[in-house]
C-alpha cells in the first residue's frame, strides 16, 4: 500500500488520486446526512405524510362518491327512458290488439261498445217516452175499473163447457 492511503484514514480517498472515488464518497456522505436528518425529523415527516395521505383519501372518496352519484343519475335516466319506451311499445301493442279484436268482432256481426251504449240510451229514452204517455191513461182506467163490479168468470159458459153440460144432462 502507498503511504498516502494509510495516512488519510480508512475510507477517505484523495481527490487527486481518483475522481470517481471522490464522487462516490461524497454521495455516501450525502446519504448519511439525509439519513441523519430523516431520523431527526422522521416523526414530523411521518405525521405530515399521514396528514397528506388522509387528505388525499378524503379527496378520492369525495371524487368516488361524486362519480357514483353521477353514474346513479345516468342509470336512473336510462331506466326511465327504457321504461317509457317499453310503456309506449306496450300501448302500441295493446292498441293494435284492440283494433284487431274489434275488426274480428265486426266481421262476426257483433256490435261495438259504442253501438251498445247508443242502443242503451235509445231504449232508456223510449222507456221514458212510453211511461210519459201511459201514466195518465193508467190513472184513468184504474179509476173506472174500481167502479165497475167484476163479473164472475164461472158464471160464463164457454162453448166447451156448454157441450160438457149437455152430455151430463143427456
Amino acid at each position: 500500500m502507498s503511504s498516502s492511503t494509510s495516512q488519510s484514514g480508512p475510507s477517505t480517498p484523495s481527490s487527486a488520486n481518483d475522481p470517481v472515488r471522490e464522487s462516490a464518497h461524497q454521495i455516501w456522505l450525502a446519504g448519511l446526512g439525509a439519513f441523519n436528518k430523516a431520523q431527526e425529523e422522521g416523526s414530523k415527516m411521518f405525521d405530515a405524510l399521514v396528514q397528506e395521505g388522509l387528505a388525499m383519501q378524503r379527496r378520492a372518496q369525495e371524487l368516488a362518491e361524486q362519480k357514483f352519484h353521477e353514474a346513479s343519475e345516468k342509470m336512473n335516466a336510462v331506466a326511465q327512458e327504457m321504461s317509457q319506451r317499453a310503456g309506449d311499445q306496450w300501448d302500441k301493442l295493446e292498441s293494435l290488439f284492440e283494433e284487431r279484436v274489434a275488426r274480428a268482432l265486426q266481421r262476426l256481426g257483433m256490435p261495438t261498445a259504442r253501438e251498445v251504449q247508443t242502443l242503451r240510451e235509445r231504449v232508456a229514452e223510449l222507456e221514458r217516452a212510453l211511461q210519459a204517455r201511459s201514466t195518465p191513461a193508467r190513472k184513468a182506467t184504474s179509476g173506472t175499473r174500481a167502479a165497475k163490479p167484476k163479473a164472475k168468470v164461472a158464471a160464463r159458459k164457454t162453448p166447451a163447457r156448454k157441450a160438457a153440460a149437455r152430455k151430463k144432462a143427456g
